[in-house]
Order: C-alpha cells, then sequence, then structure tokens
C-alpha cells in the first residue's frame, strides 16, 4: 500500500526535478532560483514536511541554536530574542531559550547543557565570565569574553556622548551619570565613559553615582537629597542612566521627591525600550539597533569561515525623543 504521507520522489515527480536536486533545496544548498520555487510549490502542494532530525543526522548539525538571556521580563531582552528567533528561522533554524536570572552558576550550567544537548552554537548575553569550549561557535553580545568568540554590541562609547550632547542642546547645564550593572566588566560601562569624555571636552560639570547590581537603590534618594540647594531645589538638570530601566526608577524616585520631569530636569536612558512593541518610548533615550544586533550574531554564529569575523563590532545608535526632555514644539 502506499504511504499517506508524501515522500521526496513525490515532490520531485510533481516538481518535475530530479530527486537530487529536490535534496538540495531541503539541505539549504543553492539551486537555480526557478527550480527552487518549483520544489517548493509542489512540497506545500503535497503537504510534505522536511524531518529536521533525519536531515540533522545527515548534515552532522542539529539546526538549532541556543540563546543564553538574564531574563525576558524586559523590553530590551524581549525585543532581542524576538529578533533573534526571527533571524534563524529565516535561515531554516531554531531557538533554545535559557533564561539565568543573571546568576554566574547558571549562565556556566546552561553552557554545559548547551554542549551536552548538540545545538549548533550559542548566542549569550551574560553579566559574568564564562568557560566556553572553543570548539563550540559562540558569540557575545555586549560582554568580550575571548579573542576567539566575536563581540556585538552597540556603540556604548558614541551613545553616551550623544546622550551630552543631547542634553547640553536641550539647556542642561548641571549633569549627573547614574548607572546600575555587572561588577563585571563589559561594552556597557563605556556609555559612563563617552558621557563623561564630553562633559571634559565642553568644560560641563558633572557628577556620577555608579552602583552594582544588588546594591542599595535607596543610594540615589541619598544622591538626589543631597545635591539640592537650600531653596529645596535641584542642583542638577540633566540626567544620564545607564538603562532605560534606571530612567524610569529614576523618574518615579524624582517625582515622589517633588521634582518634575522634564519641567525641573531632563532625562535619557540607553536602550530605546517601548511599551509592548509598539512605537511608544518609556523615556527620551539612546536606542540600540535592536534588529540589526540580532541579524549580526546569527549571521556570525552561522557563517562557515569564521577566520574573518572580528573580534569585536560595534552597531551605530540614534537619539529618540520619549518624554523625558523638554524637545522644541514638532521635533523628537
Amino acid at each position: 500500500m502506499k504511504s499517506s504521507q508524501p515522500t521526496m520522489k513525490d515532490v520531485a515527480k510533481e516538481a518535475g526535478v530530479a530527486l537530487g536536486t529536490v535534496s538540495k533545496v531541503f539541505n539549504g544548498i543553492s539551486v537555480g532560483e526557478s527550480y527552487r520555487i518549483r520544489v517548493e510549490e509542489a512540497a506545500q502542494k503535497l503537504g510534505y514536511q522536511v524531518n529536521q532530525y533525519a536531515r540533522g543526522l545527515r548534515a552532522s548539525k542539529t539546526f538549532t541554536v541556543a540563546l543564553i538571556l538574564p531574563g525576558v521580563d524586559h523590553p530590551f531582552f524581549s525585543a532581542l530574542a524576538q529578533h533573534i528567533c526571527t533571524a534563524l528561522l529565516q535561515r531554516d533554524h531554531r531557538m533554545l531559550l535559557y533564561v539565568t536570572a543573571s546568576r554566574p552558576d547558571v549562565e556556566q550550567q546552561c553552557v554545559q547543557m548547551v554542549q551536552q544537548n548538540r545545538v549548533d552554537g550559542i548566542i549569550g548575553l551574560t553579566y559574568n565570565a564564562l568557560t566556553v569550549d572553543e570548539n563550540l561557535p559562540f558569540v557575545s553580545i555586549d560582554r568580550f569574553l575571548s579573542p576567539n568568540i566575536p563581540c556585538v554590541t552597540a556603540d556604548n562609547y558614541g551613545g553616551g556622548r550623544l546622550a551630552a550632547e543631547t542634553l547640553l542642546e536641550l539647556g542642561c547645564r548641571r549633569l549627573a551619570f547614574l548607572r546600575t550593572g555587572s561588577a563585571y566588566p563589559g561594552e556597557t560601562d563605556k556609555r559612563g565613559d563617552g558621557f563623561k569624555a564630553l562633559c571634559r571636552a565642553r568644560n560641563v560639570s558633572y557628577d556620577a553615582l555608579e552602583l552594582n547590581d544588588g546594591e542599595d537603590f535607596e543610594a540615589f534618594r541619598a544622591f538626589f537629597l543631597l545635591h539640592r540647594d537650600g531653596e529645596g531645589r535641584l542642583d542638577i538638570d540633566g540626567i544620564f542612566c545607564s538603562t532605560d530601566l534606571l530612567a524610569w526608577r529614576i523618574r518615579q524616585l524624582l517625582e515622589e521627591l517633588g521634582f518634575r520631569v522634564p519641567e525641573d530636569v531632563q532625562i535619557i536612558g540607553f536602550d530605546g525600550s517601548q511599551h509592548f512593541g509598539t512605537e511608544g518610548l518609556y523615556c527620551s533615550t539612546i536606542v540600540q539597533p535592536v534588529e540589526k544586533i540580532a541579524q549580526t550574531c546569527v549571521e556570525f554564529l552561522l557563517t562557515k569561515d569564521r577566520s574573518s569575523i572580528p573580534a569585536l563590532i560595534c552597531l551605530p545608535v540614534s537619539y529618540a525623543a520619549g518624554g523625558t526632555t523638554r524637545e522644541p514644539f514638532g521635533e523628537g
């Protein structure tokens, strides 16, 4: 009896091509565009499904990539996961998501599990140092791990300079940089470096408070109380926060203390986080090119010749007004 499930031979017959051509199409090997279209249309008409497991055995691949993130409850992380998943699907790969809550032990365990499950590679946004098998393709986001592991990041230094320059253009004269983040060095530390460098170049005074993750957020309250003048006004009128999440929390704190945003103090964050994936921003912000970051990570991870991949690539950022700065009417 004929099987109810169509086979590659059935697809070849329906498309009017050789069986080898069908095999090439399903295994991602280049064929003429007209042949590819005929094969895909025939497969869709017959309801043929590619056996990914068998395909992986033949190619010694799993067609699966692991993504390691500290969480998905942050808009930037969730957007990054979505764009990486889309970029992988476009290359006929699947994504496994590992969430680590930024714990170093969990991050390392994830790498070990991934190696045991034989995925084709890892894309990781981690907050700690990792030990990674050099034979396993790995692309890091925002953190340099080793010369053999490419790091993809936004232009954090340039973004910090852009934030300071924008605050000055909007009339601010007394600036501050606020930061929370990992104690382990990473590319995101350059946000503050760029901000401070621009202030020094313009001879603008600034103050800074930089906390590591887990340190008491109340330190920011004390910081602002110390920066009140004799009449109770804030002697800071422009703030750059290392992330949009911090900018949102600082805005809440300032309003709790009786200061108005942006009337009394203007705030710029960093990330470009959007409400529920819409165009609405949480704050005025330095926007990371999250889709381009995702596409670049997937491209680097899946390329066959990794010898030409740079150790570090910085992608350009931009500024977007989001209600926590005083833009002239019609701008931003």
